[in-house]
């Protein structure tokens, strides 16, 4: 089994910064890729930052040149740098990883509980 634990969500003013982190715990041999997703009223779930095992990272397209994503492979743990921050940023987000765990020793998709980010002046 794998435990994420999402931090770093909260209130910020637009043009502000906010900083979360993810870090996954359990039973866990080997993780792959590792992302973020966001998901506003109303609206579906998309992909706002991924970064691979190697480090290659992909960004949407609301979101470059303002975020951005990096892994502590020692630490099972990714973070999600978010800059000049909109109302439009304003989403639960959810950090996302895939990994080969106990038991079973398969590769699985494990979901945090999402944190809530809010734009707002």
């Amino acid at each position: 089994q794998v435990h994420l634990v999402e931090s770093g969500g909260g209130l910020a003013q637009p043009g502000g910064s906010l900083r979360l982190s993810c870090a996954a715990s359990g039973s866990i041999l080997e993780i792959g890729a590792l992302r973020w997703f966001r998901q506003a009223p109303g609206k579906q779930r998309e992909l706002v930052a991924s970064i691979t095992s190697h480090g290659d990272t992909t960004l949407g397209v609301p979101v470059q040149g303002r975020f951005a994503i990096s892994r502590d492979n020692a630490k099972n743990t990714v973070d999600l740098q978010m800059n000049s921050l909109s109302p439009e940023d304003t989403a639960v987000y959810y950090c996302n990883v895939v990994a080969l765990a106990r038991p079973g020793l398969i590769w699985g998709d494990y979901w945090g509980q999402g944190t809530q980010v809010t734009v707002s002046s």
